[in-house]
C-alpha cells in the first residue's frame, strides 16, 4: 500500500483538499507564498502547511519528485 495514499485515506477531507492544492502548487511551480526550506546537508526540500510537511527534490528535468508527505513528528526527517 502506498504511503500517501494511505495517509490521503485517513485525513479529513478539508485537510486532503489542501494538501491537493499545495501538490498542485509544486508540481505547477508556482512557489510563491509557500514555505520552502532545503533541508540540511541533503538535496530535499520542504513545504510546510500546518501539521503536515511534504518533502520533495527535483529530477533533472527540473520536475518535481515528492518523496513523502506526513504530518510532523520526531521521526519526520529521519529516513531520508
Amino acid at each position: 500500500m502506498d504511503k500517501i495514499g494511505k495517509l490521503f485515506r485517513r485525513i479529513s477531507k478539508k485537510d486532503r483538499q489542501i494538501l491537493k492544492h499545495l501538490l498542485f502548487l509544486l508540481i505547477h511551480k508556482h512557489f510563491y507564498g509557500l514555505q520552502i526550506t532545503k533541508l540540511r546537508g541533503k538535496a530535499y526540500f520542504r513545504v510546510k502547511k500546518g501539521v503536515f510537511r511534504i518533502i520533495f527534490t527535483y529530477d533533472k528535468d527540473g520536475d518535481v519528485v515528492v518523496k513523502q508527505i506526513e504530518r510532523r513528528n520526531e521521526s519526520t526527517y529521519k529516513n531520508l
